[in-house]
């Protein structure tokens, strides 16, 4: 089944790759996250994911908590040791009162990183202001990033390295309803949203091939 998904998970970046053709230069991807410590039974995964979208000379996440359990996004990591990402990280915008950013961490690495391997990369984190639970991203809140491309680099080289883990987002959650933290790092788009994106790229690829085809007749 993981080989199957891996396939799918290329032939949807290929499709994707060539829409660009067709719908423009900007389209994204949502990751979901998956859970690295156990300091607490409630696990909140479910809610957090990101959208990475491509712009001009660039990336953008955008960080999103549905909810709807109590918890707060309160730092946010890269472990960009493949300079897949460029700098400078820049915070775009969020979703109002109540989500307060400024660049760089306290502590300096993901907590519970070290069993993962994850390694937090000098100029590409974010944490909440103080109060921090507060200021976090809470359950109907958001807040997106931007970064430049690395060298060399494209969106679909960033989608890979996500994909592959070779680029990893790590989130530090504060405020969970027993008054515990966790931490999470980012996984693959789950496989129902594989075979979903699948199809609708297929459908649109056959819509711009007919379109040619009514324009040259």
């Amino acid at each position: 089944m993981r080989n199957t998904s891996n396939m799918l998970t290329k032939i949807s970046r290929l499709i994707f790759a060539s829409l660009l053709l067709v719908a423009g230069p900007a389209y994204a991807v949502t990751y979901s996250f998956q859970e690295i410590t156990n300091n607490s039974p409630i696990n909140v995964g479910a809610q957090l994911s990101v959208d990475v979208t491509s712009v001009v000379g660039g990336v953008q996440f955008k960080f999103q908590n549905t909810g709807p359990l109590a918890s707060s996004i309160a730092d946010i990591y890269f472990d960009n040791t493949g300079a897949f990402l460029g700098a400078p990280l820049t915070i775009i915008g969020d979703s109002g009162a109540g989500v307060a950013f400024g660049l760089g961490a306290s502590p300096g690495n993901l907590p519970g990183g070290n069993t993962v391997g994850f390694t937090a990369t000098a100029g590409f984190m974010a944490d909440s202001d103080s109060p921090v639970a507060p200021n976090g991203i809470n359950p109907g809140e958001w807040l997106t990033l931007q970064t430049a491309l690395g060298a060399g680099q494209t969106f679909s080289t960033i989608t890979q390295a996500l994909d592959t883990g070779t680029l990893r987002i790590g989130l530090h959650l504060q405020a969970l309803s027993d008054g515990q933290s966790e931490s999470y790092i980012s996984s693959p788009v789950p496989e129902p949203e594989i075979y979903a994106m699948l199809g609708a790229g297929l459908g649109l690829m056959g819509w711009a091939a007919r379109r040619r085809k009514q324009q040259a007749a």
